[in-house]
């Protein structure tokens, strides 16, 4: 995987979001927002609702040192996209009001794999936490030289979600989205991984089940909703929410989802003898079709993307977006892909900016991204029955 590609690519995606039509949301929204004065929240569904989400959580920027050698190594064209750090979890759950979270997951089942970074290793920044030597998936954008987290393994990360969800056991469902990855990095100019950086394993579907078992080290199975709670007798997982609906917010407070970022071969492993995702965590990232289909990762930029997310949340998906990119809108205060990725409906519309001030660092920037009226959940601009009311949610 090429740095430079990497960042070119999403450069060039996120470009496309400027000037797509914004999407009329349905009739009834005007209703759905005001709830007409009355409280029945307890049959308001999942994807009834939207809350914002963070891209890449845990992400963390590094020391200066680090940052000088990445950029040499890079160019200021990736190193833009990637200045960014987030709150701790629990901050991000608690005042920013954040209610989907993001991690990279990377498979270490002996431990030490990534114990000693390249960029690490070449500035003298001394040996990290000893975690890394313990064995279990790390949580780390890319392996050698974007690996700051403030949550290093995937048990802190979940513990920190479950430490807060402890407290405030009313919440709305929390959407964890797993983003499994295992490709060599190699630095642009050059045709191989560089001598003393690492080559991730790959993510085969025994690493996977294993990953279930880290979760479930954190979560019993009656604080999770998995597609087994979700999908009815005799029925593929998406005839169920198509055809009965997803469970309702009241009847999932206090409870954790798991997502996959990825599709492809990663999916496809993942399925393997469950194309129900029977007895599986994770609702994988599908297409309208699949028998698994009931979760999908959609961009607003993509050709046609917002109206193909309007098309998936009125058809009865969940679905997740991004109001911004590689802090590209953030520099420019540009609006128009939060707008459009809230007015399409999908439910979780995640961002790296969930509160103001973060991005002032760009000249003074006054971007952010959060749900209308400073309320946690509001009430879904596309699918949101008349009664529901924003108060009441959370």
């Amino acid at each position: 995987m090429s740095l430079r590609a990497l960042g070119a690519r999403k450069l060039a995606s996120a470009g496309l979001a400027v000037g797509l039509l914004l999407v009329v949301p349905v009739a009834n929204a005007g209703a759905a927002q005001s709830g007409w004065g009355h409280d029945r929240s307890g049959s308001v569904r999942l994807n009834q609702i939207q809350v914002i989400g963070t891209q890449n959580s845990f992400h963390q920027e590094p020391p200066a040192a680090e940052k000088t050698l990445r950029m040499q190594l890079t160019g200021p064209e990736v190193e833009q996209t990637i200045e960014y750090t987030h709150a701790p979890v629990a901050t991000q759950l608690g005042d920013q009001k954040v209610r989907q979270v993001e991690f990279d997951v990377y498979a270490d089942p002996d431990g030490g794999k990534y114990a000693t970074p390249y960029l690490r290793v070449a500035t003298n920044g001394g040996p990290m936490d000893p975690v890394m030597m313990q064995p279990g998936s790390k949580v780390l954008h890319l392996q050698d030289v974007d690996y700051h987290s403030s949550c290093l393994t995937l048990v802190r990360c979940l513990q920190q979600v479950k430490s807060w969800s402890d407290q405030h056991p009313a919440h709305i469902a929390i959407m964890i989205m797993l983003e499994f990855q295992d490709r060599p990095l190699i630095v642009p100019g050059e045709t191989e991984p560089r001598p003393g950086t690492v080559i991730p394993l790959q993510w085969t579907r025994a690493r996977m089940l294993s990953l279930e078992q880290e979760i479930l080290s954190v979560f019993p199975r009656n604080r999770l909703l998995t597609p087994d709670n979700v999908r009815k007798p005799d029925k593929t997982l998406e005839q169920s929410v198509l055809q009965d609906g997803w469970p309702t917010v009241d009847g999932t407070r206090g409870k954790i989802m798991f997502t996959m970022d990825n599709n492809g071969t990663y999916r496809d492993s993942y399925l393997q003898g469950n194309p129900n995702l029977e007895g599986r965590l994770l609702f994988t990232n599908s297409s309208p079709g699949n028998t698994d289909a009931a979760f999908m990762k959609r961009y607003v930029w993509d050709p046609n993307g917002a109206a193909e997310i309007t098309e998936l949340v009125q058809d009865g998906y969940l679905v997740r977006t991004r109001a911004d990119a590689d802090t590209m809108q953030a520099r420019n205060n540009d609006v128009s892909t939060r707008d459009t990725a809230l007015a399409t409906g999908a439910q979780w519309v995640s961002t790296d900016y969930p509160v103001p001030g973060i991005a002032s660092r760009f000249d003074g920037s006054p971007y952010y991204a959060a749900i209308p009226g400073g309320v946690v959940a509001r009430c879904n601009p596309q699918v949101a029955p008349w009664w529901c009311d924003c108060v009441t949610l959370e």
